[in-house]
């Protein structure tokens, strides 16, 4: 792969560069903090102001099509929009799910009324979108969810519990799979729904995190009443639909570089103290930030190398689970070096105190739900050996049983 920008795409580049140039305001430094600003009230009313402007000037959603709000675009235009736009003081993504994960599934798997009523308005924000997904007691196993979806005439009637739903509590829709036939083995039994976040029995509850945020939720659903026309897919298809949803998130995930931060981490080196010289002049710390930078470079050109699949038209793949699987573990690595870096005041969760370097704490303090979110990585490490390495599966005593009969561990 070339690395260099053809004339085309430098043309481009540019153009982005002069519209984010005046209409937002360049970050101090080159890496972002991958935990960005705080999703507080305040903070959503900027982020929707600002897809709304990029959708309204035709820099949203690059690469969907026309009839759905994007610009139908190729891949290379989306990916030098990310890069050029990263470098923006902005306000959170919370669009992220959205647009790079329940959209792509949509236009793979719902119907044209489906794709008209929604897709527009998610593109330009004027609704927030969330996943609904794990369960307390299926653990990394989604198959095994027992939220039920029971069909009474037109509607389906929805009851039981997600958890780690991000965004779930300032969301107007969510996408949520459900058993629909517990007398089916688990994989055949799930079908997939678009659900009101508004809806009567739906409660959010956000979770507290040792961060100090709140962007993760538990919620519960008791009655809650769906109308068949947002089923997504055919009744018992929901593994299939999930599926889309779960290899666009790990590719979004591993992509979107959660063990990123490197130059701020050799700045952190740069200004920090070890035996009264600079932390860099250490052998030890030079040797720690070559692993970082050679594992960094290595996720970066992994991810190129998935860009260069889907741009020969592959959708994908199980091979996205990669950068995740390295990505998120040398995120939480690089964030505890930080930490000890910063000696004494590593301890202090305070921007007045810390500055910008609190966003070390901020990582580290998030960085094991990051390893969760998306697959953990004991199910990445499967997938990878599975279906990338063509190793054996784990046998799997209860894969052709009928759910029913599936032992609860009661």
């Amino acid at each position: 792969m070339n690395f260099d920008d053809t004339p085309k795409e430098a043309e481009f580049r540019a153009r982005v560069r002069a519209w984010l140039d005046k209409n937002a305001q360049k970050r101090a430094h080159d890496d972002a903090n991958p935990y960005g600003e705080r999703e507080d009230s305040g903070a959503i009313a900027r982020a929707k102001a600002w897809q709304a402007k990029k959708f309204d000037e035709g820099w949203a959603c690059l690469t969907w099509p026309k009839d759905a709000g994007g610009q139908e675009m190729g891949r290379m235009e989306a990916v030098i929009w990310g890069q050029e736009e990263a470098k923006y003081s902005l306000p959170p993504n919370i669009y992220a799910i959205g647009h790079g994960m329940l959209g792509p599934t949509l236009m793979a798997h719902g119907t044209k009324e489906q794709k008209d009523r929604w897709l527009r308005d998610m593109a330009r924000g004027q609704e927030i979108w969330c996943q609904l997904f794990s369960e307390p007691a299926a653990g990394s196993d989604l198959a095994g969810l027992r939220t039920t979806a029971v069909r009474d005439g037109d509607d389906w009637v929805i009851n039981g519990q997600k958890i780690w739903s991000t965004g779930a509590h300032y969301s107007d829709w969510g996408m949520i799979v459900t058993r629909t036939d517990p007398n089916v083995p688990k994989h055949k039994g799930l079908t997939y729904f678009v659900i009101d976040m508004r809806s009567a029995g739906v409660e959010a509850r956000p979770i507290k995190q040792i961060s100090g945020t709140s962007s993760f939720n538990e919620v519960f659903f008791t009655d809650v009443r769906v109308p068949d026309a947002n089923r997504i897919g055919a009744v018992g298809d929901g593994w299939k639909v999930a599926l889309t949803t779960l290899m666009n998130e790990r590719v979004a995930i591993g992509s979107g570089g959660a063990g990123g931060g490197f130059r701020r981490l050799l700045d952190l080196a740069r200004r920090s103290r070890r035996n009264g010289r600079p932390a860099i002049e250490d052998s030890a710390v030079r040797q720690r930030l070559a692993d970082f930078y050679v594992t960094s470079k290595g996720l970066q050109y992994t991810g190129y190398r998935t860009l260069s699949a889907i741009l020969r038209g592959a959708t994908p793949g199980p091979e996205g689970s990669i950068g995740k699987a390295i990505g998120a573990p040398l995120g939480q690595q690089m964030a505890a070096f930080a930490v000890e870096l910063q000696g004494a005041s590593g301890g202090l969760l305070d921007r007045d105190a810390v500055g910008d370097d609190v966003m070390w704490q901020e990582m580290y303090l998030a960085s094991p739900g990051i390893r969760i979110a998306g697959g953990t990585d004991e199910v990445l490490r499967n997938i990878i050996a599975e279906r990338v390495l063509g190793l054996p599966p784990e046998i799997r005593l209860d894969k052709d049983k009928p759910f029913r009969d599936v032992p609860t561990g009661k």
